[in-house]
């Protein structure tokens, strides 16, 4: 089975510093002002991250490589304690040469029922959506 670990430690109030096994660093914060996303944020960021992994990854395997992709994501959160997410909506947004609205939603559907072990991981109804832009190649200024 495999593990992983994180540490946080408490920099003052409600401002943590987590560090991975890697040593990589995120900012855990819920004083005022922030200077980091607070957990509840945390946790909408991951689920946008692992489905993101998965749908790249899925659409180079069809060679419907993306050109511009983002992940939104919206949670709503139960009005009593612990106040946990009651609804999540998730869409994507891509474009590219060649992308195909079908091969998008099988992507976006994979990911969700099948690969994401953040979304698996979840206590929330996750609905997802896609939307296919259409794509326009950047010209480059010279200069």
């Amino acid at each position: 089975m495999a593990t992983k670990k994180v540490v946080l430690h408490r920099l003052s109030g409600h401002r943590f510093l987590g560090i991975n096994e890697q040593g990589d660093k995120v900012m855990v914060d819920g004083d005022q002002p922030a200077t980091g996303m607070r957990p509840m944020e945390l946790l909408l960021a991951a689920l946008a991250g692992c489905t993101a992994y998965d749908v790249v990854d899925i659409m180079e395997k069809k060679r419907q490589p993306l050109a511009r992709y983002r992940v939104e994501v919206v949670g709503e959160r139960a009005e009593e304690h612990p106040r946990r997410y009651t609804r999540i909506v998730v869409t994507h947004y891509a474009s590219g040469p060649g992308v195909t609205r079908e091969a998008l939603e099988r992507a976006v559907e994979l990911s969700h029922t099948k690969y994401c072990s953040v979304s698996a991981s979840l206590n929330a109804q996750i609905e997802t959506q896609v939307v296919l832009e259409p794509w326009q190649e950047e010209k480059v200024a010279q200069g």
